[in-house]
């Protein structure tokens, strides 16, 4: 460590060489992290990194200047990293999420959102996806969105990504305060992606439970219901959990919509539930496709049960409690078929 002769009395600023700018603070900061690569060994800082060494310099007080070379690397290094984590966690409104406004989304949860999954730049049923964004902004926060402004900020997030993966794009207002949610909103737009699964999946078996979701026509953050119910489902070995009302009507999945194959046509349960992408898609791919309610006790006289989302495409299910039912009907790989053959519109 160096050392600074002190210095006291009203000449003090002087003897230090009068107030110090921010460039000299700034150039402090460069030269010891400059200093400290080539002591430690390491290659010179990348550019971003500079920029990150001259920020440190900045917000240190000149008197923590003489800091060991090793910490000022270590500052610069942890700086970097801590950059990088948080731009990979997504882009708000065009630029990268910073903590305090994820920290908002977490403890407030009051937000909606729609997720699609990528495949070469092409989404199915992207301008649906779109609608329903808008839809929703004018329901949770009584605003109107900007249908082509959260196109192009998905564009931009996603810009030559190659290959297949889910991306979501959540509405949310990091200023909004939990105890004043009354408060005129400036909606933002949060893009997010994640690795996407293979298809098919494998038929899965689950659970049911009386619950409905509040405002279920609306794709909102507020999970906690289906998931803990996903969560009991799971723990009691199954993998999923199917919701029926308390009349004993089939609704939908924690977060897909069901359909069922009664031998001649697809029936889609009514009632109150979310209107899936997924499922909008193949009513309109497949012809004999009706929407009725289903009562738990038409599922025994099924001749198959599928789930279907934007995620999963469509999944097979082998049994609703102890209820077994075909996982390998036709009716599945026809329905994936003709899924998989709706071409994706580009961003």
């Amino acid at each position: 460590m160096c050392r600074r002769r002190p210095a006291s009395g009203p000449d003090r600023s002087r003897r230090l060489g009068g107030p110090v700018s921010n460039s000299r603070k700034g150039c402090a900061g460069l030269a010891l992290a400059a200093c400290a690569a080539s002591v430690i060994g390491v290659s010179p800082p990348p550019a971003h990194r500079i920029v990150l060494a001259w920020r440190i310099g900045l917000a240190l007080p000149m008197t923590c200047h003489c800091l060991s070379t090793e910490l000022l690397l270590h500052l610069v290094m942890r700086a970097d990293r801590v950059e990088c984590k948080t731009r990979s966690m997504g882009e708000l409104n065009g630029v990268q999420v910073t903590p305090e406004a994820l920290q908002s989304l977490g403890l407030v949860n009051y937000g909606h959102f729609t997720s699609m999954r990528v495949d070469d730049q092409r989404i199915r049923g992207l301008s649906q996806h779109l609608d329903r964004i808008v839809h929703d902004c004018r329901v949770v926060f009584n605003s109107d969105l900007d249908r082509d402004h959260v196109r192009q900020l998905i564009r931009r997030a996603i810009a030559d990504k190659p290959g297949s993966f889910i991306v979501r794009v959540t509405i949310f207002d990091p200023d909004l305060q939990l105890g004043h949610l009354g408060a005129p909103a400036k909606p933002r737009v949060l893009v997010t992606s994640r690795p996407a699964a293979d298809w098919p999946a494998a038929p899965m078996r689950v659970q049911s439970a009386v619950y409905r979701r509040e405002l279920p026509e609306v794709k909102h953050v507020g999970l906690f219901g289906a998931l803990w119910h996903r969560r009991n489902a799971e723990l009691n070995g199954y993998d999923d959990a199917l919701f029926i009302d308390a009349s004993s009507f089939v609704s939908e999945g924690a977060t897909w919509n069901i359909g069922f194959f009664d031998g001649d046509r697809v029936v889609w349960p009514g009632g109150e539930i979310l209107p899936g992408i997924t499922m909008r898609l193949l009513k309109q791919v497949h012809d004999h496709t009706i929407t009725a309610p289903v009562s738990y006790r038409d599922i025994p006289g099924m001749r198959a049960a599928f789930a279907a989302n934007t995620a999963i495409g469509v999944r097979a299910i082998s049994a609703i409690d102890n209820i077994q039912l075909p996982g390998g009907d036709p009716i599945i790989d026809t329905l994936r078929k003709e899924y998989q053959e709706i071409p994706g519109e580009r961003l």
